[in-house]
């Protein structure tokens, strides 16, 4: 477990609620008028994301339903908030902060596995989320594989794109023995280095956006390498074949601290006709560190983040329709969902669906879950 101050706040949180965490988020409005604390009106967001709200009108028509008793917990005085104080204030609050204090609350609650944690970065754009200028909201997040939970999350600007981006999402973290996996596009040489400078591991798929290291990769004697696994199954009428061959390197490679190389080889025989596909993968971890069936689990994990959480806000909290769209709204919204995520997964639910359902039924059961995380 990394020390606590490498995480983004100074103070300890690892004995600290969640809606103790949001507390310590900077109120954007003046004192004067302020009727709810913000800690209030993100506790009561956060509560109805629980209970499966999905929009700001979600979130005050749920405040207006439950019992008093319930919006006492919450610290609510008087009437809830009304939909247009959430909407205004939410709109307003620093969204890289709020996902900076949730992300180090669910670092001290992600998983060390076999003396490593290892984390997916990822890409996700707002599709119905646009600014005055017509800019989709595109956010890149970082996920623990074990538990699922979302470690941190950033704004990709319109005017830059992902590939910058993953060392301001990474900064925040202790990355000592950490195993970053990341698609092609962050198969870059600066992050390598950074990822590696900080005590850390890379895990990336080569593809020909850096085609003259594919072609290198490619060109490697892969007749004269063994295989090192190889796994069959069967379903939904198809035959798929998995076979991994793994190979150590050297500095002649051109990459920066890449010490072994794998080739993946998927072949699947659907109704007699058969195609084949074949990736590569390179890593930073030795293969006495890490034999290649596990690395190449890393990768199957990795798309973890698309399963785990981009399809959940996608189909489950219905994101990519959503019209939330005001200042840095979108963003505050994809965080209270991720952290709904992230809250109901270390309480033990995989189906995330049925989660929201459950908590839904029951106003007394979203405030139970908030102040047991």
């Amino acid at each position: 477990m990394p020390a606590v101050s490498s995480c983004p706040t100074h103070a300890p949180v690892s004995d600290t609620g969640i809606l103790e965490v949001l507390a310590r988020v900077p109120d954007p409005r003046s004192r004067r008028g302020v009727r709810h604390r913000l800690s209030v009106i993100l506790s009561v967001a956060l509560a109805a994301v629980c209970a499966g709200a999905r929009s700001f009108t979600a979130v005050s028509e749920w405040a207006d339903d439950v019992p008093v008793d319930v919006l006492d917990r919450l610290g609510v005085e008087g009437r809830p908030p009304s939909e247009s104080t959430i909407r205004r204030t939410l709109g307003r609050l620093d969204a890289a902060v709020l996902d900076q204090v949730i992300g180090t609350w669910s670092w001290l609650r992600s998983r060390v596995v076999d003396g490593y944690r290892v984390v997916a970065v990822d890409g996700k754009t707002l599709r119905g989320a646009k600014d005055a200028a017509g800019h989709l909201t595109h956010l890149l997040a970082v996920l623990d594989h074990s538990s699922g939970v979302v470690l941190g999350q950033v704004e990709v600007g319109p005017k830059t794109n992902e590939i910058p981006l993953i060392v301001d999402l990474l900064g925040p973290l202790d990355l000592t023995d950490v195993v970053v996996t990341a698609d092609a596009l962050h198969c870059q040489r600066a992050t390598a280095e950074h990822i590696v400078s900080r005590g850390g591991h890379y895990v990336f798929t080569v593809k020909n956006n850096q085609r003259a290291l594919r072609d290198l990769l490619k060109s490697l004697p892969w007749n004269d390498i063994p295989v090192s696994s190889s796994l069959t199954g069967r379903g939904h009428g198809r035959r798929e074949c998995r076979t991994i061959k793994a190979t150590e390197v050297d500095a002649g490679l051109g990459f920066p601290h890449a010490t072994q190389v794998l080739q993946v080889r998927r072949t699947v025989t659907k109704k007699g006709r058969k195609s084949v596909e074949v990736v590569y993968l390179i890593t930073s971890m030795p293969m006495t560190a890490a034999a290649p069936a596990q690395v190449a689990s890393w990768i199957r994990g990795h798309w973890g983040i698309e399963n785990r959480l981009h399809w959940v806000r996608d189909v489950t909290f219905d994101e990519d329709r959503s019209t939330v769209r005001t200042g840095n709204a979108p963003q505050v919204m994809a965080a209270l969902r991720n952290t709904a995520v992230g809250i109901l997964r270390l309480a033990g639910w995989n189906n995330i669906a049925a989660a929201l359902r459950h908590h839904g039924r029951d106003p007394h059961r979203p405030i139970g879950l908030l102040h047991a995380a």
